[in-house]
């Protein structure tokens, strides 16, 4: 057999090797957070776009509460099914600001809740804070009482702990200095008397509010409270200075221990 014969198709030895096949483009990859990784089932879609369409026509009086902390969780959790956390959380806290109040080792005990769910709860609750705040600061107190009862609501009816607030007034009654003055547990709080009329003198201040919180709800003073208001008063009197009220914050109310009778 000669060199021709090996060429021969009749005679091939190897087969000749397929065509290959023409290389298929390859789809860029698509970046976290792309439509593509956002993909969800439709009643999930739906579900969220029926919320937002509801609160841009209605406003927040539109939504219950837990539809208010589900569109909270829509920023957090793109994707999925958040109605459920939302009602695990209202189930272990009670209501929303209870929530958005509620301590980060709390929040992490319930299911479904990581470290990005707390912060963006935490950031909200300090907005709100700022802005009850901002109502208050560097205006009469006593011609914005209802707004300075909103912000110490806002501010402390939630808490878990017992906090002292002191508000300092200047000679006009205008809130110059809000002032956390100590935290304690959810029955005491370690107030120093001398250290709140040091202050008000630091900081020029002719009057004061002191204000605490009772994390059971229930706003009425106990002896120890009313103790305290007396020495306060006293101390504040010698120093030429006013106590204006003590306020006890509760869930839904507050007392005047001035209105009460005990100032």
């Amino acid at each position: 057999m000669n060199t021709h014969d090996l060429q021969d198709p009749q005679f091939t030895l190897f087969a000749a090797a397929p065509p290959m096949p023409c290389a298929q483009p390859v789809a860029p990859s698509q970046p976290e957070g792309s439509d593509r990784d956002r993909r969800q089932p439709a009643y999930v879609a739906g579900h969220r776009k029926r919320l937002r369409e509801r609160f841009r026509t209605g406003g927040d009086a539109a939504l219950a509460d837990y539809e208010l902390l589900e569109m909270l969780l829509f920023r957090t959790l793109p994707r999925g099914d958040v109605k459920p956390l939302a009602w695990r959380l209202l189930d272990r806290f009670g209501d929303l600001n209870r929530v958005l109040a509620a301590p980060a080792g709390r929040l992490q005990e319930v299911e479904g809740i990581g470290q990005a769910i707390v912060e963006d709860l935490a950031l909200l609750a300090a907005v709100a804070r700022r802005m009850a705040r901002a109502r208050v600061l560097d205006r009469p107190a006593i011609s914005g009482w209802q707004a300075l009862l909103d912000y110490c609501h806002t501010a402390m009816s939630h808490r878990e702990t017992e906090q002292v607030r002191v508000f300092y007034l200047d000679r006009k009654n205008v809130l110059i200095a809000d002032e956390a003055q100590g935290n304690g547990t959810v029955d005491h709080v370690p107030v120093y008397p001398r250290e709140i009329l040091k202050r008000a003198l630091e900081l020029n201040a002719s009057a004061l509010i002191l204000v605490h919180n009772h994390p059971s709800g229930d706003p009425t003073p106990s002896e120890a409270d009313v103790a305290l208001t007396r020495q306060i008063d006293d101390g504040a009197q010698a120093l030429g200075l006013s106590l204006h009220d003590h306020l006890i914050i509760g869930k839904s109310t507050e007392i005047s221990l001035r209105a009460s009778g005990y100032l």
